[in-house]
């Protein structure tokens, strides 16, 4: 369809548009579940483009089809919708006008992205050797909308035979990537944990059960699942993150309530793991005469699980328009979560990071924080990389 060349310059003609796309996403930015803006600019460059397109699809969802005029396998290209409730700190022209709220993870990038990889194969459609979905997934960051576009049935009707989708990375520079066999981010398990005792007066402590002391004895003992309980060659994090208990300092509180999280990569880890916890609150409290409640949240995501013939479709395709030497190996796995483990869990699917740190203007900050940007250099550098993976992946 293309050679380099001329998918190189191609997408970098398209940087200017796709500058403006992703700053209109960015001064916009709405939670997730709420990209009832987002969703209609998409669905307005969609239009734009003439690609037929879905909506209402996990509620805010969208999902564009380009149809080769050959017949053959589908590929799936996805990205994320939704921002953070964080207030964003930069003195940028394109600052976010909604207070509290702003596209701290990239995913303003990853939307332009997946919409100039759009542009790009549309316009050569006869070309193509079978059919591109494109998924545009709403509230990744909170309620794992990838699992409710699966369960809306976006792998099917055509089937899609394999998904690519990418994460900005503020820690690698603009114009290489990351990629990561196997095992790239973890799973994730938040738990609500309640001590109870029994109210007393401070002065007279063996009157009552101290659920403070309880808890906090719940908490140190937490901390030797892992150290004690977990094969020192595989990984694990126990954190509690909030506690709440007590009403004055002289009345001994009768109840504790905490919230953590559960990270793993093993699934028969995971298991165990969450089986302690439970042992844990269960010997500890009652043996210091309390009792508890164990609750694990729907929120949870499973492990992301690269599929390695995919990840190495990537590795090919950043060396073709990078270069070998702009191609890295990420080290380890990363105990941050990424719903893209639900597509990467029914079809082989490739999740990797795309440069965007610039040291020179100053682009150094992590993802999550109020001062998070991008080189805005990186994004025909995804659209082409997007591009480059699902003509090859066609072919294969």
């Amino acid at each position: 369809m293309w050679s380099k060349e001329e998918l190189w310059k191609q997408a970098h003609a398209l940087k200017p548009w796709l500058v403006e796309v992703r700053r209109d996403f960015h001064r916009h930015p709405e939670l997730g579940m709420e990209e009832y803006r987002t969703r209609d600019q998409i669905v307005h460059y969609m239009q734009e483009m003439g690609i037929p397109y879905k909506t209402g699809i996990a509620n805010t969802g969208v999902v564009g089809l380009i149809e080769g005029e050959k017949s053959g396998k589908t590929v799936a290209l996805r990205a994320d919708l939704d921002a953070l409730p964080i207030a964003e700190e930069n003195d940028v022209d394109y600052k976010s006008t909604v207070p509290g709220k702003m596209h701290a993870c990239g995913h303003d990038a990853h939307m332009t992205i997946l919409l100039g990889a759009a542009r790009l194969l549309n316009e050569r459609k006869e070309y193509l050797p079978g059919n591109v979905k494109l998924l545009f997934q709403p509230a990744e960051e909170t309620v794992g909308g990838a699992k409710q576009m699966i369960q809306a049935g976006v792998l099917e009707n055509p089937r899609v035979d394999a998904v690519f989708g990418l994460h900005v990375a503020p820690e690698i520079p603009v114009g290489e990537i990351g990629l990561k066999y196997g095992q790239m981010n973890a799973a994730s398990d938040t738990i609500y944990l309640t001590v109870k005792g029994n109210n007393g007066h401070g002065a007279y402590p063996h009157t009552g059960k101290d659920a403070i002391v309880i808890a906090a004895q719940v908490i140190t003992t937490l901390q030797t699942i892992v150290s004690r309980n977990v094969d020192p060659r595989q990984s694990a994090v126990v954190s509690i993150g909030v506690i709440q208990g007590g009403t004055q300092g002289n009345i001994i509180a009768d109840e504790v309530k905490m919230t953590g999280t559960v990270r793993t990569f093993e699934s028969k880890v995971r298991e165990r793991v969450l089986q302690r916890v439970e042992e844990v609150l269960t010997y500890t409290t009652r043996s210091m005469g309390g009792d508890y409640t164990f609750k694990l949240g729907d929120d949870g995501y499973i492990a992301l699980i690269n599929d390695n013939e995919m990840v190495d479709l990537v590795r090919n395709s950043g060396e073709t328009l990078l270069g070998r030497e702009r191609v890295t190996q990420i080290d380890f796995p990363s105990m941050g979560v990424e719903d893209f483990s639900y597509f990467a869990a029914a079809v082989p699917s490739a999740f990797f990071r795309l440069g965007c740190r610039n040291e020179a203007k100053g682009i150094v900050h992590s993802s999550h924080t109020g001062r998070f940007d991008i080189d805005e250099d990186c994004l025909p550098i995804g659209a082409a990389l997007q591009v480059q993976n699902a003509v090859h992946s066609l072919k294969i």
